[in-house]
């Protein structure tokens, strides 16, 4: 293959991938080097002339005219017979310059000069791609399903670029076939074995936070702030928001009118559900906001330990506590202090229902105590943990368990 024509291919490589005019003749000529070095021991006498719009590749070989007799490398030197058979009028120490034939490179050199740039061209796009989405973590991206795998999707950007869905970054709901269309963040960008290896995620909570921007235009705006955001990825989220404006309501600009803006976000979530937070820096604000949707009725707040006791009626604790712990775990990491729940009980209140136990107590054993006639903590008191064993047939340790519960609530 021509030099010639190999350049031209190049070029057109070079529109193809995007590569910018420079860096395309930095790397051509780094290549010829190369080959010259090792061909002649040397480049530093070589000048390389690059003209990609046309396909033009020249390079011109500078010597030293030396007497004939004195000749001990070719390369610098050029004898003065040699050198008059060029131009009749050089002399002693003049410098001539001529131009090597690509003849001179040979066949094999050739092929290596091909390999070597497509190589270098292929480093350079994947240098690009890794460059171009280092700097986009934390943005969203969409792309189109390739491939579906156990532990992983193979997601296609517009340019067919490859990224990674993970299982672990996906919501437990999400359910993609290939060809599906789908958004995810830019969570994490590595060379592995000199490739780039682009990782996205829709658990992390920048992919909500991005969402948010995309939705309501007063957060990509500025005028409404995320405070933060914790996750239960597909279950449950909190969204702290504040705005410096007092004409802006925060969370109502953030869910929109009758929840407008609120519902494209749960649908692309899976229907997670959503809370979104007025933030305070008035910690027991802060703290009953974040329990929202119990109604809280004192909060003892030990700045120290970082720790909050929270005390509700009775039929709020549940609310507060949220269906297996989520609502009072997600506002622990909201707020940054350890909440602890606290029925609220007058001294001459006589009972509580069974049934407001159920975040202590497993469903499935209140309803053998009701089974036996026993709808209230104080009904099961009465009884001995003897003769409850026999009418319910639980295990022993699980009664002594339940009696202690049921006891502590008194105490």
């Amino acid at each position: 293959m021509e030099i010639n024509n190999l350049i031209e291919t190049f070029a057109e490589f070079k529109e193809q991938k995007s590569i910018d005019r420079a860096t395309m003749m930095r790397v051509i000529e780094e290549v010829f080097r190369n080959i010259l070095a090792k061909m002649y021991g040397t480049d530093e006498n070589f000048d390389i002339i690059i003209n990609i719009d046309k396909g033009d590749l020249e390079i011109w070989r500078n010597r030293v005219v030396v007497e004939d007799s004195d000749l001990q490398d070719p390369n610098l030197e050029i004898s003065l017979t040699e050198a008059k058979k060029i131009d009749s009028d050089y002399e002693i120490d003049e410098e001539v310059t001529d131009e090597v034939p690509f003849r001179d490179f040979g066949r094999r050199n050739i092929l290596t000069l091909r390999q070597n740039l497509t190589s270098k061209i292929l480093e350079l796009e994947k240098e690009k791609l890794y460059e171009k989405y280092k700097n986009r973590i934390g943005e969203i991206v969409a792309g189109e399903v390739y491939q579906v795998w156990k532990r992983e999707i193979l997601i296609l950007d517009d340019e067919g670029n490859e990224l990674t869905l993970p299982k672990t970054e996906q919501i437990p709901t999400d359910f993609f076939r290939k060809g599906d269309n789908l958004r995810a963040v830019i969570s994490q960008v590595e060379m592995r074995n000199g490739s780039p290896f682009i990782l996205l995620s829709r658990t992390d909570p920048a992919f909500l936070e991005r969402l948010f921007e995309l939705e309501v235009p007063e957060i990509n705006d500025g005028l409404i702030t995320i405070k933060k955001i914790v996750r239960i990825p597909g279950e449950r989220a909190k969204v702290a928001v504040e705005s410096y404006d007092d004409r802006i309501d925060p969370v109502g600009a953030c869910v929109g009118m009758k929840g407008s803006r609120i519902h494209g976000i749960v649908r692309e979530l899976r229907n997670e559900n959503i809370d979104v937070v007025n933030f305070s820096a008035n910690t027991q604000l802060y703290i009953q906001r974040a329990l929202n949707p119990a109604k809280i009725n004192n909060i003892k707040i030990n700045e120290a330990d970082k720790k909050a006791e929270v005390y509700l009626d009775p039929e709020e604790v549940s609310k507060a506590i949220g269906k297996m712990g989520a609502n009072i775990k997600l506002a622990t990491q909201l707020t940054g202090y350890d909440i602890e729940v606290y029925r609220d009980i007058d001294e001459g209140e006589e009972d509580v229902d069974l049934e407001e136990f159920n975040d202590e107590i497993e469903m499935w054993i209140i309803d053998t105590l009701k089974s036996i006639g026993c709808d209230t903590a104080k009904d099961v008191l009465k009884i001995s943990k003897d003769e409850l064993v026999k009418r319910t047939d639980l295990e022993e340790e699980t009664i002594e368990e339940v009696l202690n519960i049921l006891k502590a609530e008194f105490e």
